[in-house]
Protein backbone atom coordinates (compact mmCIF):
# COMPACT_ATOMS: atom_id res chain seq x y z
CA UNK A 1 0.00 0.00 0.00
CA UNK A 2 1.38 3.11 -0.57
CA UNK A 3 1.68 5.68 1.65
CA UNK A 4 0.28 9.12 1.76
CA UNK A 5 2.85 12.17 1.53
CA UNK A 6 2.64 15.86 2.12
CA UNK A 7 4.39 16.48 -0.87
CA UNK A 8 1.78 15.52 -3.46
CA UNK A 9 0.49 18.99 -3.29
CA UNK A 10 0.89 20.22 -6.79
CA UNK A 11 2.16 22.86 -8.04
CA UNK A 12 4.28 23.91 -5.76
CA UNK A 13 8.13 25.77 -5.04
CA UNK A 14 10.57 23.64 -4.29
CA UNK A 15 14.40 24.71 -3.31
CA UNK A 16 16.99 20.97 -3.25
CA UNK A 17 20.49 20.99 -2.22
CA UNK A 18 22.94 17.95 -2.53
CA UNK A 19 25.75 17.79 -0.19
CA UNK A 20 29.17 19.91 -1.55
CA UNK A 21 31.42 17.82 -2.58
CA UNK A 22 34.81 18.46 -1.24
CA UNK A 23 37.15 20.41 -3.82
CA UNK A 24 40.34 17.90 -3.66
CA UNK A 25 39.07 14.92 -5.14
CA UNK A 26 37.49 13.31 -8.30
CA UNK A 27 33.94 12.15 -8.56
CA UNK A 28 33.27 8.71 -7.83
CA UNK A 29 30.65 6.07 -8.03
CA UNK A 30 29.97 6.56 -4.14
CA UNK A 31 29.46 10.21 -4.51
CA UNK A 32 27.04 9.58 -7.16
CA UNK A 33 24.23 7.48 -5.08
CA UNK A 34 23.13 11.24 -3.59
CA UNK A 35 23.67 13.33 -6.68
CA UNK A 36 21.50 10.71 -9.25
CA UNK A 37 19.09 10.24 -6.24
CA UNK A 38 18.63 13.80 -5.50
CA UNK A 39 18.54 14.95 -9.88
CA UNK A 40 15.74 12.25 -9.99
CA UNK A 41 13.79 13.50 -7.37
CA UNK A 42 14.44 17.42 -9.16
CA UNK A 43 13.39 16.31 -12.17
CA UNK A 44 10.71 14.64 -11.15
CA UNK A 45 9.41 17.94 -9.42
CA UNK A 46 9.84 19.55 -13.01
CA UNK A 47 8.18 17.03 -14.40
CA UNK A 48 4.61 17.06 -12.61
CA UNK A 49 4.82 21.03 -12.87
CA UNK A 50 6.43 22.21 -10.18
CA UNK A 51 9.07 24.93 -9.94
CA UNK A 52 11.98 22.89 -8.64
CA UNK A 53 15.47 24.71 -7.83
CA UNK A 54 18.38 22.70 -7.82
CA UNK A 55 21.67 24.06 -5.67
CA UNK A 56 24.76 22.56 -5.18
CA UNK A 57 28.53 23.85 -4.60
CA UNK A 58 32.32 22.58 -4.52
CA UNK A 59 33.28 22.62 -1.05
CA UNK A 60 36.10 24.43 -0.85
CA UNK A 61 38.07 25.51 2.20
CA UNK A 62 40.18 23.64 5.03
CA UNK A 63 43.71 22.54 5.42
CA UNK A 64 43.77 19.62 3.09
CA UNK A 65 42.57 22.48 0.21
CA UNK A 66 45.92 24.24 1.38
CA UNK A 67 48.53 21.58 2.01
CA UNK A 68 47.28 19.70 -1.49
CA UNK A 69 47.85 23.22 -3.69
CA UNK A 70 51.06 23.57 -2.04
CA UNK A 71 52.48 20.00 -2.65
CA UNK A 72 51.31 20.73 -6.60
CA UNK A 73 52.92 24.51 -6.56
CA UNK A 74 50.13 25.93 -7.52
CA UNK A 75 47.69 28.27 -5.41
CA UNK A 76 44.53 26.72 -3.10
CA UNK A 77 42.48 29.43 -5.75
CA UNK A 78 44.05 27.60 -8.65
CA UNK A 79 43.41 24.04 -7.22
CA UNK A 80 39.78 24.84 -6.53
CA UNK A 81 39.00 26.54 -10.00
CA UNK A 82 40.81 23.02 -11.37
CA UNK A 83 38.33 20.59 -9.43
CA UNK A 84 35.34 22.68 -9.95
CA UNK A 85 35.70 22.17 -13.96
CA UNK A 86 36.16 18.38 -13.85
CA UNK A 87 33.42 18.06 -11.26
CA UNK A 88 31.07 19.99 -13.84
CA UNK A 89 32.16 17.59 -16.51
CA UNK A 90 31.74 14.51 -14.40
CA UNK A 91 28.17 15.69 -13.12
CA UNK A 92 27.27 16.77 -16.91
CA UNK A 93 28.09 13.66 -18.33
CA UNK A 94 25.75 11.61 -15.59
CA UNK A 95 23.09 13.72 -16.41
CA UNK A 96 23.28 15.69 -12.83
CA UNK A 97 21.05 18.74 -13.73
CA UNK A 98 21.94 21.51 -11.59
CA UNK A 99 20.44 24.96 -12.19
CA UNK A 100 23.38 26.49 -10.45
CA UNK A 101 26.87 24.71 -9.25
CA UNK A 102 28.98 27.10 -7.54
CA UNK A 103 32.00 27.27 -5.08
CA UNK A 104 31.74 28.37 -1.13
CA UNK A 105 35.06 30.47 -1.66
CA UNK A 106 32.59 33.06 -2.90
CA UNK A 107 31.77 36.56 -1.28
CA UNK A 108 28.12 35.61 -0.79
CA UNK A 109 29.25 33.42 1.29
CA UNK A 110 31.93 35.00 3.37
CA UNK A 111 28.67 37.84 4.08
CA UNK A 112 26.48 35.74 5.11
CA UNK A 113 29.05 33.55 7.07
CA UNK A 114 29.44 36.47 8.98
CA UNK A 115 26.45 37.04 9.53
CA UNK A 116 25.51 33.81 11.23
CA UNK A 117 28.16 34.41 13.11
CA UNK A 118 27.26 38.06 14.38
CA UNK A 119 23.51 36.81 14.93
CA UNK A 120 24.94 34.58 17.11
CA UNK A 121 27.25 36.09 18.83
CA UNK A 122 24.65 38.78 19.59
CA UNK A 123 22.49 36.23 20.88
CA UNK A 124 24.70 35.02 23.38
CA UNK A 125 25.16 31.14 21.47
CA UNK A 126 29.79 31.99 21.13
CA UNK A 127 32.06 32.08 23.48
CA UNK A 128 35.83 32.15 23.79
CA UNK A 129 37.68 29.35 25.28
CA UNK A 130 41.86 28.45 25.57
CA UNK A 131 42.29 25.15 24.43
CA UNK A 132 45.35 22.83 23.99
CA UNK A 133 46.07 21.08 20.73
CA UNK A 134 48.66 19.51 19.15
CA UNK A 135 51.07 21.74 16.92
CA UNK A 136 53.97 21.10 14.34
CA UNK A 137 56.88 23.43 15.12
CA UNK A 138 58.31 22.58 12.17
CA UNK A 139 55.57 23.21 9.50
CA UNK A 140 54.51 26.25 12.16
CA UNK A 141 50.89 24.66 12.33
CA UNK A 142 48.23 23.27 14.50
CA UNK A 143 47.30 20.03 13.11
CA UNK A 144 43.64 19.21 12.04
CA UNK A 145 42.78 15.48 13.65
CA UNK A 146 43.18 14.05 10.45
CA UNK A 147 46.77 15.22 9.95
CA UNK A 148 48.26 13.40 12.87
CA UNK A 149 48.59 9.48 13.25
CA UNK A 150 49.99 7.26 15.86
CA UNK A 151 48.89 4.23 18.05
CA UNK A 152 45.74 3.60 19.31
CA UNK A 153 45.35 4.52 23.19
CA UNK A 154 42.45 2.00 23.38
CA UNK A 155 43.56 -1.12 21.05
CA UNK A 156 47.22 -0.39 21.00
CA UNK A 157 47.07 -0.37 17.17
CA UNK A 158 49.60 1.45 15.25
CA UNK A 159 48.91 4.84 12.35
CA UNK A 160 45.76 5.33 13.22
CA UNK A 161 43.97 9.01 12.74
CA UNK A 162 43.94 12.00 15.40
CA UNK A 163 40.22 11.19 15.97
CA UNK A 164 39.22 7.75 16.06
CA UNK A 165 40.33 4.36 15.68
CA UNK A 166 39.74 2.81 12.10
CA UNK A 167 40.47 -1.38 14.64
CA UNK A 168 38.44 -1.19 17.20
CA UNK A 169 36.01 2.13 16.31
CA UNK A 170 36.85 4.41 19.77
CA UNK A 171 37.08 8.09 19.30
CA UNK A 172 39.60 10.09 21.29
CA UNK A 173 41.44 13.51 21.21
CA UNK A 174 44.57 13.42 19.21
CA UNK A 175 46.82 14.41 22.37
CA UNK A 176 45.81 11.27 23.52
CA UNK A 177 47.39 9.07 20.76
CA UNK A 178 50.20 7.31 21.51
CA UNK A 179 53.37 8.23 19.88
CA UNK A 180 51.98 11.10 17.54
CA UNK A 181 53.27 11.98 14.33
CA UNK A 182 52.59 15.10 12.16
CA UNK A 183 51.14 13.87 8.82
CA UNK A 184 52.52 17.08 7.25
CA UNK A 185 56.25 17.19 8.24
CA UNK A 186 56.69 13.43 9.79
CA UNK A 187 57.90 14.73 13.27
CA UNK A 188 56.33 14.72 16.54
CA UNK A 189 54.24 17.45 17.28
CA UNK A 190 53.99 19.16 20.71
CA UNK A 191 51.29 20.54 22.52
CA UNK A 192 50.64 24.56 22.24
CA UNK A 193 47.05 26.31 23.69
CA UNK A 194 45.27 28.82 21.40
CA UNK A 195 42.31 30.46 21.97
CA UNK A 196 39.09 29.42 19.82
CA UNK A 197 35.63 30.31 19.46
CA UNK A 198 32.50 27.80 20.40
CA UNK A 199 28.76 27.52 19.48
CA UNK A 200 26.84 26.54 22.48
CA UNK A 201 24.82 23.49 20.83
CA UNK A 202 24.44 22.75 24.23
CA UNK A 203 21.88 25.87 24.53
CA UNK A 204 19.84 24.52 21.99
CA UNK A 205 18.64 20.53 23.37
CA UNK A 206 15.12 21.58 23.69
CA UNK A 207 14.24 23.22 19.85
CA UNK A 208 16.46 20.57 18.53
CA UNK A 209 14.79 17.51 19.84
CA UNK A 210 11.29 19.28 19.15
CA UNK A 211 12.76 19.72 15.40
CA UNK A 212 13.98 16.04 14.67
CA UNK A 213 10.33 14.73 16.03
CA UNK A 214 8.43 16.79 14.02
CA UNK A 215 9.06 14.71 10.79
CA UNK A 216 11.93 16.11 9.58
CA UNK A 217 13.73 12.02 9.83
CA UNK A 218 13.41 8.87 9.77
CA UNK A 219 12.70 6.79 12.41
CA UNK A 220 15.93 5.23 12.69
CA UNK A 221 17.96 8.30 12.35
CA UNK A 222 15.64 9.82 14.77
CA UNK A 223 16.81 6.47 17.76
CA UNK A 224 20.90 7.75 16.52
CA UNK A 225 20.96 11.29 16.98
CA UNK A 226 19.04 10.11 20.47
CA UNK A 227 22.13 8.34 21.23
CA UNK A 228 24.04 11.86 20.91
CA UNK A 229 21.63 13.48 23.09
CA UNK A 230 21.88 10.98 25.91
CA UNK A 231 25.55 11.30 25.57
CA UNK A 232 25.62 15.04 25.80
CA UNK A 233 25.60 17.72 23.21
CA UNK A 234 29.14 19.04 23.06
CA UNK A 235 29.71 22.78 22.20
CA UNK A 236 31.05 22.99 18.55
CA UNK A 237 34.75 24.70 17.85
CA UNK A 238 33.72 26.89 14.88
CA UNK A 239 37.17 28.21 14.57
CA UNK A 240 40.34 27.25 13.47
CA UNK A 241 44.12 28.45 13.44
CA UNK A 242 46.44 30.47 10.85
CA UNK A 243 47.63 29.01 8.49
CA UNK A 244 44.41 28.21 6.77
CA UNK A 245 42.69 28.39 3.49
CA UNK A 246 39.21 30.05 4.49
CA UNK A 247 37.10 32.87 5.39
CA UNK A 248 38.53 34.23 8.41
CA UNK A 249 36.64 35.04 11.58
CA UNK A 250 35.41 38.98 12.09
CA UNK A 251 37.28 40.77 14.80
CA UNK A 252 40.59 38.55 14.56
CA UNK A 253 43.63 38.32 13.24
CA UNK A 254 45.13 34.98 12.69
CA UNK A 255 41.38 32.59 13.39
CA UNK A 256 39.08 31.28 10.62
CA UNK A 257 35.99 29.43 10.33
CA UNK A 258 36.00 25.83 10.38
CA UNK A 259 34.81 24.82 7.01
CA UNK A 260 31.76 23.23 8.41
CA UNK A 261 30.70 26.42 9.60
CA UNK A 262 31.03 27.91 6.20
CA UNK A 263 30.06 25.16 3.59
CA UNK A 264 25.97 24.82 4.71
CA UNK A 265 25.97 28.17 4.48
CA UNK A 266 27.06 27.63 1.16
CA UNK A 267 23.80 26.45 0.48
CA UNK A 268 22.12 29.65 1.24
CA UNK A 269 25.04 31.36 -1.04
CA UNK A 270 24.70 29.29 -3.66
CA UNK A 271 20.98 29.86 -3.64
CA UNK A 272 21.19 33.57 -3.36
CA UNK A 273 24.19 33.74 -6.21
CA UNK A 274 21.19 31.68 -8.34
CA UNK A 275 18.09 34.32 -7.11
CA UNK A 276 20.71 37.30 -8.50
CA UNK A 277 20.89 35.70 -12.26
CA UNK A 278 16.87 35.10 -12.03
CA UNK A 279 15.53 38.43 -9.70
CA UNK A 280 14.61 36.22 -7.06
CA UNK A 281 15.74 37.23 -3.77
CA UNK A 282 17.48 35.37 -1.26
CA UNK A 283 14.50 35.84 0.91
CA UNK A 284 12.34 34.62 -1.13
CA UNK A 285 14.10 31.83 -2.05
CA UNK A 286 15.10 30.73 1.55
CA UNK A 287 13.17 32.28 3.96
CA UNK A 288 9.52 32.15 1.42
CA UNK A 289 7.28 30.07 0.45
CA UNK A 290 9.83 27.39 -1.17
CA UNK A 291 10.10 23.62 0.26
CA UNK A 292 13.76 23.65 1.37
CA UNK A 293 14.95 19.86 1.00
CA UNK A 294 18.70 18.90 2.04
CA UNK A 295 19.99 15.16 0.66
CA UNK A 296 23.01 14.26 2.40
CA UNK A 297 24.23 10.56 3.72
CA UNK A 298 24.23 9.19 6.93
CA UNK A 299 27.34 10.46 7.60
CA UNK A 300 27.50 14.02 7.97
CA UNK A 301 23.76 13.24 9.65
CA UNK A 302 25.35 14.99 12.72
CA UNK A 303 25.84 18.20 11.10
CA UNK A 304 22.98 18.67 9.42
CA UNK A 305 20.26 17.72 11.96
CA UNK A 306 22.29 19.43 14.63
CA UNK A 307 24.51 21.95 14.16
CA UNK A 308 22.99 23.35 11.20
CA UNK A 309 19.70 23.60 12.45
CA UNK A 310 20.95 25.35 15.56
CA UNK A 311 23.00 27.67 13.18
CA UNK A 312 19.57 28.90 11.14
CA UNK A 313 17.62 29.22 14.50
CA UNK A 314 19.81 31.70 16.12
CA UNK A 315 20.66 33.64 12.83
CA UNK A 316 16.72 33.96 11.82
CA UNK A 317 17.11 31.74 9.26
CA UNK A 318 14.39 29.25 7.52
CA UNK A 319 14.58 25.88 8.43
CA UNK A 320 14.86 22.71 6.47
CA UNK A 321 11.25 21.12 5.98
CA UNK A 322 12.90 17.85 5.09
CA UNK A 323 16.03 16.08 5.04
CA UNK A 324 16.56 12.93 3.28
CA UNK A 325 19.55 10.44 4.34
CA UNK A 326 20.83 7.86 2.26
CA UNK A 327 23.53 4.94 2.84
CA UNK A 328 26.90 4.19 1.29
CA UNK A 329 27.71 2.56 -1.36
CA UNK A 330 29.35 -0.54 -1.45
CA UNK A 331 30.93 -2.79 -4.72
CA UNK A 332 30.47 -6.15 -4.50
CA UNK A 333 28.84 -6.72 -0.89
CA UNK A 334 32.49 -4.55 0.14
CA UNK A 335 33.65 -0.68 0.99
CA UNK A 336 35.17 0.31 -1.97
CA UNK A 337 38.55 -0.01 -2.04
CA UNK A 338 41.70 1.15 -4.44
CA UNK A 339 43.74 -1.70 -3.32
CA UNK A 340 41.09 -4.33 -4.60
CA UNK A 341 40.98 -1.81 -7.78
CA UNK A 342 36.84 -1.03 -6.68
CA UNK A 343 37.52 2.71 -6.41
CA UNK A 344 35.97 3.44 -9.38
CA UNK A 345 35.74 6.85 -10.30
CA UNK A 346 33.42 8.29 -12.49
CA UNK A 347 35.80 8.75 -15.63
CA UNK A 348 36.54 5.37 -15.35
CA UNK A 349 33.00 4.56 -15.50
CA UNK A 350 32.51 7.35 -18.32
CA UNK A 351 35.12 5.68 -20.29
CA UNK A 352 33.37 2.17 -21.01
CA UNK A 353 29.37 2.20 -20.05
CA UNK A 354 26.31 4.02 -20.74
CA UNK A 355 25.57 6.82 -17.63
CA UNK A 356 21.93 6.04 -17.95
CA UNK A 357 22.50 2.65 -16.96
CA UNK A 358 23.72 3.54 -13.35
CA UNK A 359 20.86 5.97 -12.90
CA UNK A 360 18.62 3.33 -13.76
CA UNK A 361 20.63 0.79 -11.60
CA UNK A 362 20.56 2.59 -8.24
CA UNK A 363 17.09 4.36 -8.92
CA UNK A 364 15.85 0.19 -9.25
CA UNK A 365 17.98 0.13 -5.62
CA UNK A 366 17.41 3.34 -3.50
CA UNK A 367 14.67 4.01 -0.94
CA UNK A 368 13.65 6.34 1.45
CA UNK A 369 15.80 4.50 4.19
CA UNK A 370 19.75 4.87 4.75
CA UNK A 371 20.71 1.25 4.16
CA UNK A 372 23.71 1.05 2.09
CA UNK A 373 23.30 0.76 -1.79
CA UNK A 374 25.02 -2.48 -3.31
CA UNK A 375 26.48 -2.10 -6.63
CA UNK A 376 26.82 -5.99 -7.90
CA UNK A 377 28.43 -5.91 -10.47
CA UNK A 378 26.55 -9.29 -12.04
CA UNK A 379 23.34 -8.33 -10.87
CA UNK A 380 23.65 -4.59 -12.68
CA UNK A 381 24.21 -6.47 -16.42
CA UNK A 382 21.43 -8.19 -15.69
CA UNK A 383 19.08 -5.93 -14.45
CA UNK A 384 20.02 -3.15 -16.69
CA UNK A 385 20.10 -6.01 -19.84
CA UNK A 386 16.58 -7.22 -18.58
CA UNK A 387 14.71 -3.69 -17.64
CA UNK A 388 15.94 -1.17 -19.85
CA UNK A 389 16.86 -2.96 -22.76
CA UNK A 390 14.90 -5.89 -23.07
CA UNK A 391 11.85 -4.67 -21.62
CA UNK A 392 11.72 -1.00 -22.48
CA UNK A 393 14.09 -0.53 -25.55
CA UNK A 394 13.05 -3.21 -27.65
CA UNK A 395 9.46 -2.53 -27.73
CA UNK A 396 10.31 0.79 -30.17
CA UNK A 397 12.97 -1.46 -32.06
CA UNK A 398 11.04 -4.45 -32.39
CA UNK A 399 7.72 -2.80 -33.32
CA UNK A 400 9.50 0.38 -35.37
CA UNK A 401 9.92 -2.18 -38.18
CA UNK A 402 6.74 -3.14 -38.84
CA UNK A 403 5.46 0.21 -38.37
CA UNK A 404 7.68 2.37 -40.01
CA UNK A 405 8.90 -0.10 -42.86
CA UNK A 406 5.27 -1.68 -43.33
CA UNK A 407 2.51 0.64 -42.33
CA UNK A 408 3.75 4.29 -43.68
CA UNK A 409 5.06 4.91 -40.08
CA UNK A 410 1.59 5.98 -39.23
CA UNK A 411 -0.33 5.36 -35.58
CA UNK A 412 -3.71 3.47 -36.42
CA UNK A 413 -6.94 3.38 -34.85
CA UNK A 414 -6.06 1.37 -31.41
CA UNK A 415 -8.80 -1.76 -30.92
CA UNK A 416 -10.60 -2.20 -27.28
CA UNK A 417 -7.31 -4.85 -26.74
CA UNK A 418 -5.07 -1.60 -26.91
CA UNK A 419 -6.80 0.45 -25.12
CA UNK A 420 -7.67 -1.75 -22.52
CA UNK A 421 -3.57 -1.90 -22.48
CA UNK A 422 -3.37 1.80 -21.90
CA UNK A 423 -5.46 2.48 -19.56
CA UNK A 424 -4.15 -0.11 -17.42
CA UNK A 425 -1.05 1.79 -17.90
CA UNK A 426 -2.11 4.92 -17.06
CA UNK A 427 -3.94 4.07 -13.88
CA UNK A 428 -0.65 3.17 -11.68
CA UNK A 429 0.10 6.86 -12.64
CA UNK A 430 -0.60 8.03 -9.01
CA UNK A 431 1.15 4.87 -7.90
CA UNK A 432 4.30 5.76 -9.40
CA UNK A 433 3.53 9.47 -8.59
CA UNK A 434 3.52 8.63 -5.14
CA UNK A 435 6.42 6.45 -4.74
CA UNK A 436 8.44 8.93 -6.43
CA UNK A 437 7.86 11.25 -3.90
CA UNK A 438 7.88 9.60 -1.12
CA UNK A 439 11.82 8.48 -2.88
CA UNK A 440 10.83 4.69 -2.85
CA UNK A 441 11.85 4.54 -6.17
CA UNK A 442 12.56 0.92 -6.35
CA UNK A 443 9.31 0.29 -5.54
CA UNK A 444 8.51 2.54 -8.78
CA UNK A 445 10.82 1.06 -10.75
CA UNK A 446 9.43 -2.32 -10.05
CA UNK A 447 5.49 -1.35 -10.84
CA UNK A 448 7.27 0.77 -13.96
CA UNK A 449 8.90 -2.85 -15.71
CA UNK A 450 5.52 -4.86 -14.69
CA UNK A 451 4.00 -2.56 -16.96
CA UNK A 452 6.55 -3.12 -19.56
CA UNK A 453 5.98 -6.65 -19.17
CA UNK A 454 2.81 -6.62 -19.79
CA UNK A 455 3.29 -4.51 -22.99
CA UNK A 456 5.68 -7.42 -24.13
CA UNK A 457 3.50 -9.65 -23.87
CA UNK A 458 0.48 -8.40 -25.01
CA UNK A 459 2.43 -7.67 -28.22
CA UNK A 460 4.12 -11.39 -28.58
CA UNK A 461 0.44 -12.51 -28.17
CA UNK A 462 -0.40 -10.39 -30.98
CA UNK A 463 2.45 -11.18 -32.82
CA UNK A 464 2.54 -8.10 -35.32
CA UNK A 465 5.47 -9.76 -37.13
CA UNK A 466 2.86 -12.38 -38.81
CA UNK A 467 0.18 -9.81 -38.72
CA UNK A 468 1.36 -7.72 -41.02
CA UNK A 469 2.11 -10.79 -43.75
CA UNK A 470 -1.87 -11.21 -43.69
CA UNK A 471 -3.65 -8.11 -42.20
CA UNK A 472 -1.46 -5.32 -42.14
CA UNK A 473 -4.23 -2.42 -40.11
CA UNK A 474 -4.13 -5.55 -37.69
CA UNK A 475 -0.48 -4.84 -37.23
CA UNK A 476 -0.37 -1.54 -37.24
CA UNK A 477 -2.72 -1.54 -34.64
CA UNK A 478 -0.39 -3.63 -32.36
CA UNK A 479 2.31 -2.08 -32.81
CA UNK A 480 0.32 1.47 -32.08
CA UNK A 481 -0.73 0.12 -28.96
CA UNK A 482 2.85 -0.90 -28.44
CA UNK A 483 4.24 2.28 -29.28
CA UNK A 484 1.52 4.09 -27.07
CA UNK A 485 2.19 2.02 -24.37
CA UNK A 486 6.11 3.09 -24.80
CA UNK A 487 5.79 6.77 -24.61
CA UNK A 488 3.76 6.44 -21.15
CA UNK A 489 6.53 4.14 -20.02
CA UNK A 490 9.11 6.84 -21.34
CA UNK A 491 6.84 9.29 -19.27
CA UNK A 492 7.02 7.60 -16.17
CA UNK A 493 11.38 6.62 -16.41
CA UNK A 494 12.12 10.04 -17.48
CA UNK A 495 13.71 11.53 -14.61
CA UNK A 496 15.67 8.37 -14.29
CA UNK A 497 16.84 7.88 -17.89
CA UNK A 498 16.38 11.98 -19.68
CA UNK A 499 18.80 10.95 -22.71
CA UNK A 500 16.80 8.19 -23.36
CA UNK A 501 13.86 9.70 -22.83
CA UNK A 502 14.73 12.35 -25.18
CA UNK A 503 15.80 9.63 -27.91
CA UNK A 504 12.26 7.92 -27.24
CA UNK A 505 10.43 11.23 -27.92
CA UNK A 506 12.68 12.10 -31.11
CA UNK A 507 11.85 8.54 -32.18
CA UNK A 508 7.73 9.12 -31.49
CA UNK A 509 8.19 12.60 -33.28
CA UNK A 510 6.35 14.21 -30.13
CA UNK A 511 6.99 16.83 -27.92
CA UNK A 512 9.20 16.62 -24.37
CA UNK A 513 6.79 14.79 -22.06
CA UNK A 514 5.26 15.91 -18.92
CA UNK A 515 3.48 14.20 -16.43
CA UNK A 516 0.63 15.76 -17.87
CA UNK A 517 1.46 13.57 -21.50
CA UNK A 518 -0.25 10.96 -19.83
CA UNK A 519 -3.47 12.45 -20.53
CA UNK A 520 -3.11 11.80 -24.53
CA UNK A 521 -2.02 9.19 -26.30
CA UNK A 522 -0.70 8.78 -29.77
CA UNK A 523 -3.58 9.31 -32.50
CA UNK A 524 -4.20 7.93 -35.24
CA UNK A 525 -2.61 9.72 -38.07
CA UNK A 526 0.10 10.47 -36.48
CA UNK A 527 3.67 10.19 -38.04
CA UNK A 528 6.50 8.34 -36.26
CA UNK A 529 10.10 8.81 -37.19
CA UNK A 530 12.91 6.31 -38.58
CA UNK A 531 14.11 4.47 -35.25
CA UNK A 532 17.47 5.45 -34.11
CA UNK A 533 19.51 2.66 -31.93
CA UNK A 534 19.24 4.14 -28.23
CA UNK A 535 21.66 1.74 -26.65
CA UNK A 536 23.93 -0.71 -26.26
CA UNK A 537 23.15 -4.25 -23.78
CA UNK A 538 25.65 -4.62 -21.11
CA UNK A 539 28.69 -7.24 -21.15
CA UNK A 540 30.00 -8.43 -18.38
CA UNK A 541 33.90 -8.26 -19.24
CA UNK A 542 33.45 -4.70 -19.75
CA UNK A 543 31.59 -4.15 -17.06
CA UNK A 544 34.53 -5.48 -14.98
CA UNK A 545 37.11 -4.08 -16.54
CA UNK A 546 35.94 -0.67 -15.02
CA UNK A 547 36.35 -2.43 -11.20
CA UNK A 548 39.89 -3.57 -11.87
CA UNK A 549 41.28 -1.01 -14.46
CA UNK A 550 44.38 0.37 -13.39
CA UNK A 551 43.23 3.76 -14.49
CA UNK A 552 41.04 4.22 -11.09
CA UNK A 553 44.29 2.99 -9.13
Amino acid sequence: MVKSDPLMTSPKKVLVTSALPYANGQIHLGHLVEYIQTDIFVRFQKLIGNTCVYICADDTHGTPIMLSAKARGITPEELITQIHQEHIDDFKAFGIEFSHYGSTNIDENRVLSELIYTRAKDAGAIYAKEIEQLYDPEANMFLPDRFVKGTCPTCKAVDQYGDSCEKCGSTYSPKDLINPVSAVSGQTPIIKPSEHYFFKLSDFESFLKDFITNGKLKPELKNKLREWFDAGLKDWDISRDAPYFGFKIPGTQDKYFYVWLDAPVGYIANAQAWGKQNNITIDELWNGDYEIHHFIGKDILYFHALFWPAMLKVSQFKLPDYIHVHGFLTINGEKMSKSRGTFITAKAYLEHLNPEFLRYYYAAKLSDTVEDVDLNLTDFVNRVNADVVNKLINIGSRLASILVKKCDATIATLTPEGEALISNIKAQSDTIKSLYTSLETHKAMRVIMELADQTNQFIDTKAPWDQVKTDPLAAAQTASAGLTALKHLTTYLKPVIPNIAQGVETFLNIQPLTWDSLQSDLVAGHKVNAYQHLATRLDLDVVKKIAFCETIH
